[in-house]
């Protein structure tokens, strides 16, 4: 089926915005973008004049299997297959509900995010598109143990990681630290070393695939950096030396300024362990310098929330945009970084991530400007992926 929008405000994902732009496309990927009218080849049709044209958002910091509850990491341990699975398939949906297209599933119990994306590739289920790793790789003892896969030594991170990838995951996640919602870790504490990770690393490229680190503490970034990590997960702690060793392996940031905000903000008086509202608050003030610094050095950052933990719901990517923008990102910077250049850590820039003729139909429809009302990524009003409507609010 063709659609055709007309009269949209267009942000193309690589820093432009066109006024009254007309916008045609199918299944088969976006057919036309300009001024001439394209009315006549279209099965249907979507007045824009009150409506903002983006590329489908990106999130490349999710768990799908986690809920966002005051104590989700708990309740992820003692979920069943089945019950995960659920909470996992709903999760999806509120994540296309929010405008968000592809999702990078950094971890879950059971490998039900690869099993998903399965059923959503096979058409049993709708949802976003899913980059999956399965369960994470971390030491023994280490953050997120409780189900990742644990670890000591090169040859068992070979082994792992080869076996991660049998099992049909796109990256591999890694645990460079330890974190804010793992009993009796410190967070910011150096776990995986670097020889580990640089071991993880080559297996990933020899096969084609990707890394993520989570990495909190300074010494940990660096480690991950250095063994030729794709994407650091939080980076709570970037020194100078960091950013350098960024800019020169051209390292990926994935912030998630979201999820110690959520934490903080809400507290013990909600439900939240305090060992985790203790751990946030004492990253939440380094986390944001962090990321300005990054931002001001011109690293690539790019748009992640790590959706399911407490209180960081899913279907909710407008408040981490929000947090991006108080730290100093422009309204074209924050909509680059949660399209174009998330779609460039995922290696599919030239498939997704701007509005362009012949890429994918992955377009989102906003109400209003986000350079006039940024509250506009709030307002969702119809999502296609891959030229197929999966949601519309009207």
């Amino acid at each position: 089926m063709k659609t055709y929008i007309q009269s949209v405000t267009l942000y193309d994902g690589r820093g432009n915005k066109q006024e009254s732009i007309n916008l045609l496309f199918d299944e088969t990927g976006i057919l036309e973008i300009g001024t001439a009218d394209y009315s006549s080849h279209a099965d249907r049709i979507i007045d824009g004049r009150s409506l903002t044209a983006l590329p489908g958002l990106i999130d490349l910091h999710v768990h799908l299997t986690m809920d966002g509850t005051a104590d989700s990491m708990s309740k992820t341990v003692a979920d069943s297959v089945g019950v995960a699975a659920y909470r996992a398939l709903v999760h999806a949906e509120k994540q296309i509900q929010a405008g968000v297209v592809t999702v990078r599933n950094c971890g879950s119990k059971y490998n039900i995010d690869i099993e998903l994306r399965k059923a959503i590739s096979e058409g049993i289920v709708k949802g976003p598109r899913i980059f999956a790793c399965g369960q994470p790789i971390t030491m023994t003892g280490g953050h997120c143990h409780m189900f990742g896969t644990e670890v000591d030594g090169v040859e068992e991170v070979r082994k792992a990681a080869r076996l991660k990838i049998k099992e049909g995951a796109d990256f591999l996640k890694l645990m460079a630290t330890g974190g804010g919602l793992t009993p009796g870790v410190k967070a910011g504490a150096s776990q995986l070393t670097e020889e580990e990770m640089a071991i993880a690393c080559q297996v990933a490229n020899e096969a084609g695939k990707r890394t993520a680190a989570h990495a909190q503490g300074c010494e940990g970034i660096k480690n991950a950096i250095r063994a030729g990590v794709t994407t650091i997960e939080h980076g709570v702690e970037l020194d100078d030396e960091a950013i350098q060793l960024m800019k020169e392996k051209s390292t990926y940031l994935v912030p998630t300024l979201a999820a110690p905000y959520q934490i903080v903000k809400n507290g013990t008086a909600a439900g939240i362990p305090e060992f985790a509202v203790r751990k946030n608050e004492e990253a939440m003030v380094p986390h944001r310098a962090s990321f300005r610094k990054a931002h001001q050095e011109n690293i690539k950052i790019a748009a992640g929330t790590d959706a399911g933990t407490p209180f960081n719901l899913h279907g909710d990517f407008a408040t981490e945009l929000e947090l991006m923008k108080e730290e100093g990102m422009s309204v074209l910077e924050v909509i680059h970084a949660a399209t174009y250049m998330a779609a460039e850590a995922l290696g599919i820039e030239d498939k997704t991530g701007s509005l362009e003729v012949g890429k994918w139909a992955d377009v989102v429809l906003i109400d209003g400007d986000p350079q006039t009302d940024f509250s506009a990524f709030r307002r969702v009003m119809h999502v296609f992926k891959n030229g197929e409507n999966l949601f519309s609010k009207v």
